[in-house]
């Protein structure tokens, strides 16, 4: 099969040539019209005997030169030219380290001649490239050495992976210096040919480790070399300006991050740490110099980071080591943050991400660390937002969410433990807070407001905790009275403190949201048995829905309720009113053992997931924002359960035995219909038409396989699917012209070039060992090939052909001593 499409690909490009010759030889024979063809000046325009002398021409002014444009870039151009020469280019790489892992397998050669030889082939691609620049054939396309050029650039580097991290064959010192030499050649060959270089030499770049065995010299060689890779990268990127090449790096680097921290061992995980702060810091001071001012952008490698810390502290069970990493990287946050105030974001996000790893810490209730690291969090949280809290309301925020986060969170996952002096030191912060900001009255003042909110949560708290039962009223009452004196402070900030009240609504009902949030923890890390660790569900209803309706009808009878806090509380209401729905809904199937899973695993989960979609689409009627948070949630839960962690193919769960009428195909096919009908969701066509593909795909699958999916693809069912895919295609082709749709025939346009695709590589995918490489290789060029022919002689040839002459001015309706009107003509 791959023979005969690639010699079905040669042919097509010889017919190409000959065609373009024969129209070449007919344009000599002819006498083609000019390029550009000498403006004549119009005939004259009778005019009357009797007329006004003509009025003196204008001077002539000098015709201002155009500008050049740059060419549009379609999409058919883009799939038709560009994308073949640059996959060609990638598949050449993946022959090459196919070629060097082969080598590696059979034993063939010595480590060392493996080397040389991979290193050969790195020159080659550089030697091919300066050829590609003078060669007259490719001379006018220079994407054909830059292509080259990229190879050998990620060649070269996997070429010094080999030789210093998995043979040793040189030193430390000699495969630095070598990679100083790689490194500088990249920068030239990037500033020589252009971006297309860089992204071949970061894409070889990272990539290198991966084929050649990421563990193969242990995992400090290979974060010492991410390192060194990423540090060339960033400084090409402040270099030229690159904005593009520094995020892909950085991007690439926490990508690697989080593939390690998913494959090692937990002995390594502390080197991974390390390198995530140097990676987080570094990414941090690069960013402005490589160009990049968007803030969100900037504050980016420090929410990366905290985001892989954070799942790095269960696998270190929650340690002293686990919370000293993430510690450390708070305090650069809030380093980096008082350095550049567009980073003060991250600082924030940083409090807040505090507050889950104490949660989950707290869950977790092994003994592990993080009930005395809860006041060390607290104290730098507290400590650096207070002492900068008259900077802006940022800094308050900082000092606020903090302190108060950390504790609370530990007060809601474990509440039959009484925490006085936290609660004590947390009141203490709170008033110095309110102290230090009490010249800002009737300002709506973070520090000042959040301070006493903050005393009263304290104090009502240690009074809930140690009064008896009788007098628990006295509670909230202590808090009314801070709250009556903050208003005598600010006007406004009865808005801003009535939360407190929901705040103690939330701490009665901490047991049941704690165990919901456990469930829901474990649902999301794909347990089947969520259901396990839901709470009672009249806990839930009385405790979390009941309140819940009741707290959201109170605020739509009275729209100034909550006051500015209102766009906060209002989404936070809503949410656990639908957590203490969710434990309701679970309670017709109950699933808890796994034949129940079995037969009602994937219906229990359509089920809900329609649900939220219809609630989507009927609530977005009248509120948009609403809607459109049901219908995402709907979404994320088809592809994150129903595609990716509980997809049924895998994992065997019951849709039904009719081939139409099945859970699968109407699960699917029910998401579709009802994004189809969703006329203000942007790009509705395209995500409705992928999930009707995905709808389409599962039925298949039903009528091969029957009511459970799981088993092998089959040679039928194969074959259905690239029929399917076909079919979907050309459909898709026919309603995008129709309608007048770019994302229809787009998405047709890409559908059908993968089904194109599909049947050379799945059979290149079974082939081993030459073959492989072989096959590779042919894609690589065959592509390359297509790019280039389709340039030369397709894209080129609007360019080649003559201009129309210019038109010319007719005098109609008119005759001797009449004017006529000048038009052009017919």
């Amino acid at each position: 099969m791959t023979i005969v499409l690639l010699l079905t690909v040669i042919a097509l490009t010889v017919a190409l040539v000959r065609l373009q010759r024969r129209v070449d030889a007919l344009e000599r024979r002819g006498h083609p019209l000019p390029d550009v063809v000498p403006h004549q000046p119009p005939p004259p325009v009778p005019v009357a005997d009797i007329a006004p002398p003509p009025a003196p021409a204008p001077p002539r002014r000098r015709p201002a030169l155009p500008r050049p444009s740059r060419p549009a870039i379609d999409f058919e151009t883009l799939v038709g030219s560009r994308l073949p020469v640059w996959i060609g280019g990638l598949a050449l790489v993946i022959g090459g380290i196919f070629l060097v892992r082969l080598s590696i397998e059979a034993g063939w050669l010595t480590p060392a001649i493996r080397t040389v030889l991979a290193a050969l082939f790195a020159l080659a691609l550089l030697i091919g490239s300066e050829a590609a620049r003078g060669f007259a054939a490719t001379r006018d396309d220079p994407r054909i050495a830059q292509v080259l050029a990229g190879a050998g650039i990620a060649s070269a580097y996997a070429t010094l992976y080999l030789a210093a991290a998995l043979y040793h064959l040189i030193g430390p010192a000699t495969g630095f210096a070598i990679m100083l030499g790689v490194t500088a050649l990249g920068l030239f060959l990037a500033l020589r040919h252009g971006p297309p270089t860089a992204v071949m030499a970061l894409v070889g770049g990272f990539a290198a480790p991966l084929v050649a065995g990421y563990d193969a010299a242990g995992i400090g060689a290979l974060l010492v070399y991410l390192g060194l890779f990423v540090v060339a990268l960033l400084a090409l990127a402040i270099v030229r300006g690159w904005a593009w090449l520094a995020l892909s790096a950085l991007v690439a680097a926490f990508g690697w991050v989080g593939l390690l921290i998913a494959l090692v061992p937990p002995a390594s995980l502390g080197g991974i740490a390390v390198f995530l702060i140097v990676l987080a810091i570094g990414g941090s001071l690069a960013t402005p110099r490589a160009a990049i001012a968007r803030p969100w952008l900037r504050a980016a490698p420090l929410l990366a980071a905290l985001v892989q810390m954070l799942a790095l502290a269960p696998m270190l069970d929650f340690s002293v080591l686990a919370w000293s990493f993430y510690l450390t990287l708070s305090v650069a946050a809030l380093v980096l943050a008082w350095r550049d105030a567009i980073l003060l974001p991250a600082a924030i996000v940083t409090a807040i991400l505090v507050t889950l790893l104490t949660g989950a810490g707290m869950v977790q209730d092994d003994g592990n660390a993080t009930e005395a690291m809860v006041p060390v969090a607290m104290l730098i949280f507290a400590g650096a937002g207070a002492a900068l809290s008259r900077r802006g309301a940022g800094w308050g925020a900082v000092a606020l969410l903090g302190s108060i986060g950390p504790l609370l969170a530990a007060q809601l996952c474990t509440p039959w433990i009484a925490r006085p002096i936290p609660w004590l030191l947390l009141a203490l912060a709170g008033g110095a807070l309110a102290w230090r900001h009490r010249d800002r009255v009737e300002r709506g003042d973070v520090g000042l407001v959040g301070g006493i909110a903050t005393v009263a949560l304290a104090v009502g708290i240690l009074l809930a905790t140690y009064l008896p039962a009788p007098w628990i009223a006295l509670a909230p009452l202590a808090a009314g009275g801070i709250l009556l004196a903050a208003l005598r402070l600010d006007r406004r900030a009865i808005g801003r403190l009535v939360v407190l009240p929901w705040l103690l609504l939330l701490l009665a009902a901490a047991g049941p949201i704690a165990q919901i949030l456990v469930a829901l923890g474990k649902s999301l890390g794909f347990d089947v048995f969520p259901y396990a660790y839901l709470p009672r569900a009249v806990d839930a209803a009385a405790l979390i829905l009941l309140p819940g309706i009741a707290v959201l009808a109170a605020a739509w009878r009275a729209p100034a309720l909550f006051g500015p806090l209102r766009r906060l509380i209002l989404p936070v209401q809503i949410a656990l009113t639908v957590l203490g729905g969710y434990v309701l809904l679970k309670q017709p199937f109950a699933i808890a053992t796994l034949p129940a899973f079995t037969a009602n695993g994937f219906i229990e989960r359509a089920l809900l997931t329609d649900l939220s979609l219809l609630i989507g689409a009927l609530a977005g009627r009248r509120h948009r924002r609403l809607g459109a948070a049901f219908l995402i949630l709907g979404l994320a839960r088809l592809v994150w359960y129903d595609l990716l962690g509980l997809n049924p193919v895998w994992i065997a769960q019951n849709v039904g035995p009719l081939p139409l009428l099945n859970a699968a195909t109407l699960h699917l096919g029910f998401a579709a219909a009802l994004i189809w009908r969703w006329t203000d969701l942007p790009r509705r066509s395209l995500i409705a038409a992928l999930l009707t593909l995905v709808a389409t795909l599962a039925t298949i699958r039903q009528i091969a396989h029957g009511t459970l999916l799981t088993g092998p693809i089959g040679l039928a069912e194969n074959g259905g699917y690239s029929a399917a895919m076909l079919a979907l295609a050309t459909l898709w082709l026919w309603r995008g012209i129709a309608r007048a749709s770019a994302d229809l025939r787009r998405f047709g346009l890409t559908l059908l070039t993968l089904t194109t695709l599909k049947v050379f590589l799945i059979d290149a995918a079974a082939l081993e060992g030459v073959l492989r490489i072989l096959s590779f290789m042919a894609l690589g060029g065959a592509l390359i090939g297509i790019g280039w022919a389709y340039r030369r002689y397709v894209v080129a040839a609007p360019a080649r052909s003559p201009s129309p002459p210019p038109m010319q001015d007719t005098v109609v309706g008119g005759g001797e001593g009449s004017v006529g009107s000048i038009m052009p003509p017919a």
